[in-house]
């Protein structure tokens, strides 16, 4: 699957072919998520992860091919450690994920603002995890109450990030 970078799209848009769409097919992320890598705009299919305080499989995920996809983290909204820091985050792009939205902290502000995928978290924290191997890869997770399951498409631009159960859009 192409990297998805050149891409051209708005969630405004999306949002409003789709505000009358109670399916459930289609739904928006609550924008409670700070950017920090240097992309901006960004989408692709999503593989998730659950964790709590440990980044064990995060770690495991952006060492694997991305292929465009977005790694999506259930990090339970704790803020008292960063689930991604400058060296996951650089191995996820040489690794050609498009980008990585945490439901916790990210860490290594720095790092990740040089980095051209998209980096979203709810905020930053320096205390790095404990790696105990907890988690689990590929479930049914929430993202500030909203379902994401791996294989949704998600989309992210200034305005807000969506979850689309099908493409949005054809990616060239």
């Amino acid at each position: 699957m192409p990297q998805t970078s050149a891409i051209s799209f708005s969630t405004c848009d999306f949002c409003d072919a789709n505000k009358r769409n109670d399916s459930g097919d289609f739904r928006v992320i609550p924008t409670v998520f700070q950017n920090y890598g240097a992309r901006h705009q960004f989408a692709g299919p999503v593989l998730t992860v659950k964790c709590y305080e440990d980044n064990s499989h995060v770690k495991q995920a952006v060492e694997t091919e991305g292929r465009g996809r977005v790694l999506v983290v259930d990090g339970g909204a704790s803020v008292r450690r960063a689930l991604l820091g400058g060296n996951l985050a650089a191995s996820a792009q040489r690794n050609g994920w498009a980008g990585i939205v945490i439901d916790g902290c990210a860490r290594d502000a720095a790092e990740l603002a040089v980095l051209d995928m998209g980096i979203r978290a709810l905020a930053l924290n320096p205390m790095p995890t404990d790696r105990a191997g907890q988690g689990q890869t590929g479930l049914t997770i929430h993202i500030q109450g909203v379902q994401v399951n791996s294989g949704d498409w998600l989309y992210a631009d200034q305005d807000g990030i969506v979850i689309s159960t099908t493409a949005l859009h054809l990616v060239s």
